[in-house]
């Protein structure tokens, strides 16, 4: 009896089935009755201190009077495949190939009977000269003195533009690999992708190598190879001339040089992401 005494007391103080009255007074807004406090306090709240809760809660903020419009999901997919196509257009007018009109023209393909690792040796040779540059390697001394190790370059500021450099040319060999039958196999980096390396060995045999799950190994010239001689250049001879003593097209491994380990699980990147990618010290797992 006494929790039904409680429900008709409350019934009386609110009743929520009472008509809701709207005031029809005409808004007048001058400076001294701003629009604010006159009509947002009175809709929002019931209390008799309205200054206190204008000049607390209100004044000098933004008040939404109602929600904004929000943009609907086939609007944002149609400006999206705007800006696409506003890309596209751009590439060809740019002359760009895309990934998937290369591969119809069969740029990435090698044909058949090229897979010839004295074919690329020219190929290295210009990649050496981009690692001297690049590096800003010493060149090489007058006297033929074994190098020293005062002679070593300071390898910490080589890392952070060996990660970002273009490895197409390069001589890469397999020193640890989940894959015991990749293990050892060496040659002349033709095409990197973002997951594997295609290259040609010494027994002129094509080979794609996954990067993920491998320990690369590379060698860097420790001089420059830019100040190479005319006559250290290779010399071609015709049937109509007698054969010459052709110099042997020589590689980094017949130079004194540096070497270093690429960990693949670290470097699944397209060798343009690499350019603009910042890289971060990270322990790696022995395989």
């Amino acid at each position: 009896m006494a929790n039904a005494g409680n429900l008709q007391s409350l019934h009386h103080v609110v009743n929520p089935y009472q008509e809701i009255t709207f005031c029809k007074k005409r808004i007048s807004l001058t400076t001294d009755t701003p629009f604010t406090p006159n009509y947002v306090l009175s809709s929002l709240t019931q209390s008799s201190d309205r200054a206190g809760i204008y000049s607390s809660r209100v004044k000098g903020r933004q008040v939404l009077l109602e929600n904004p419009a929000r943009e609907s999901r086939a609007k944002k997919e149609l400006n999206l495949k705007r800006i696409r196509r506003e890309a596209e257009k751009k590439k060809r007018k740019a002359g760009a190939l895309g990934r998937k009109h290369a591969e119809s023209k069969g740029l990435w393909k090698l044909e058949k009977g090229l897979e010839k690792f004295d074919l690329f040796i020219p190929l290295h040779q210009l990649w050496m000269g981009y690692m001297s540059e690049l590096l800003g390697l010493a060149p090489p001394p007058i006297s033929k003195t074994p190098p020293t190790a005062e002679s070593m370059p300071s390898t910490a500021g080589m890392h952070a533009k060996l990660v970002k450099a273009d490895f197409h040319g390069s001589i890469i060999s397999v020193r640890q690999s989940k894959n015991p039958c990749l293990i050892g196999i060496s040659g002349i980096v033709i095409h990197e992708t973002e997951n594997a390396f295609k290259i040609v060995t010494k027994k002129d045999q094509l080979k794609l190598i996954p990067k993920a799950n491998s320990i690369f190994a590379f060698a860097v010239p420790l001089y420059s190879t830019l100040t190479l001689s005319i006559a250290q250049q290779p010399i071609v001879s015709t049937s109509l001339q007698p054969a010459l003593d052709v110099p042997k097209l020589t590689t980094v491994l017949d130079h004194p040089h540096i070497e270093f380990d690429l960990h693949g699980n670290q470097f699944c990147f397209r060798s343009a992401d690499r350019a603009g990618r910042k890289f971060k010290a990270k322990e790696s797992i022995e395989l």
